[in-house]
């Protein structure tokens, strides 16, 4: 395995790639920050373009990689799905399949970024499976910008961030990805993407939900694999302040139940309604230590996080938030088949 080895390479799902795969993504990624900060030219991907489906609004996924491909020399397309011909039915007559899409898609680009994901479709696990058509079809690497299920650019960045701002060892520190109350009915990609490659580290790693909140059981094997390879740990607790006792890092951040799809939005927010008191407030942060807010943004301040914890001396969400910019420069410069 070398860097090399990455050029062509998809990132679809976190465990896509090795351990030592994403350290070298966190060398180039510390690589191309010191050379943003000391503005020194780093057109790695030069005259490049990567192809960039949107069937999900953002704002940090979006900023993040058109404003990195720009600082590597190349360009980030911009495409809305709905004013495309393509049907993610494979029927005749719905209109032009995945597969000719892709590989039209791969004759005009070096790379394809899509984000699919919560109410752009209909059930648990078929944004996933777009991805991996794509990812099946078109001769260029194909990087998850969100989906039901993974979140690998998040995930880098948090695993990043986490490094950067703990001195470089991240094993055996205590994280904690909670669930918490919002009316907004999110997903389940952040939360399971950071659990993920959390464990891949050798991180303590506790996901803290009420009943109703179960991941999906697929993933949190996935979990405990990793954590058992890395000599980690990985539990879920359903009682929050025991979750939260000793904890270097706190994720909070709401997730729908696995049933989404079949009780509706409705039915998931008389759920969670229940939950109202699952916020990370100041004094559930005196149950740490010290308990440093990570937080993938937006977060919905009052309800998932108090807005002084969000901004007190704990908090990296910022930093976090631009790590996003570095880390994904990283990712397209390696499976692009760029030089620093």
């Amino acid at each position: 395995m070398s860097w090399f080895d990455l050029a062509g390479r998809n990132l679809i799902s976190e465990v896509d790639w090795t351990r030592e795969e994403y350290d070298i993504a966190m060398k180039v990624t510390d690589q191309l920050k010191g050379a943003y900060y000391s503005r020194k030219p780093h057109r790695t991907l030069e005259d490049k373009t990567f192809a960039m489906l949107f069937f999900a609004g953002s704002t940090r996924t979006r900023m993040s990689f058109e404003t990195g491909m720009t600082q590597l020399g190349g360009h980030a397309q911009f495409l809305n799905p709905s004013t495309m011909r393509m049907s993610l039915e494979d029927k005749p007559g719905a209109g032009e399949t995945v597969k000719d899409t892709a590989k039209a898609m791969a004759r005009f680009c070096d790379g394809i970024g899509i984000r699919l994901l919560d109410d752009g479709i209909d059930r648990y696990g078929y944004a996933d499976e777009v991805m991996q058509k794509f990812g099946e079809h078109a001769e260029v690497p194909v990087i998850n910008m969100a989906s039901d299920i993974n979140h690998p650019c998040q995930s880098l960045t948090d695993i990043y961030t986490m490094h950067e701002k703990l001195g470089g060892d991240v094993k055996g520190k205590k994280i904690v990805v909670m669930w918490a109350y919002t009316p907004w009915i999110r997903g389940l990609c952040s939360v399971q993407g950071t659990a993920l490659i959390s464990s891949m580290y050798g991180m303590d790693v506790v996901v803290a939900h009420p009943p109703e909140y179960d991941m999906d059981p697929n993933v949190m094997q996935q979990c405990r694999d990793l954590a058992k390879a890395s000599d980690g740990q990985f539990t879920v607790e359903n009682d929050l302040d025991k979750a939260l006792e000793g904890a270097t890092v706190v994720f909070p951040r709401n997730w729908f139940t696995m049933d989404r799809y079949q009780i509706g939005k409705e039915k998931e927010h008389e759920i969670a309604l229940k939950y109202k008191d699952w916020c990370y407030t100041a004094e559930k942060q005196a149950l740490t230590d010290p308990g440093y807010l990570l937080q993938c943004m937006p977060v919905d301040r009052g309800h998932e996080a108090m807005p002084d914890v969000c901004d007190n001396d704990r908090s990296w969400i910022y930093d976090q938030a631009e790590n996003r910019l570095h880390t994904q420069k990283a990712i397209m410069t390696l499976t692009m088949g760029g030089r620093l």
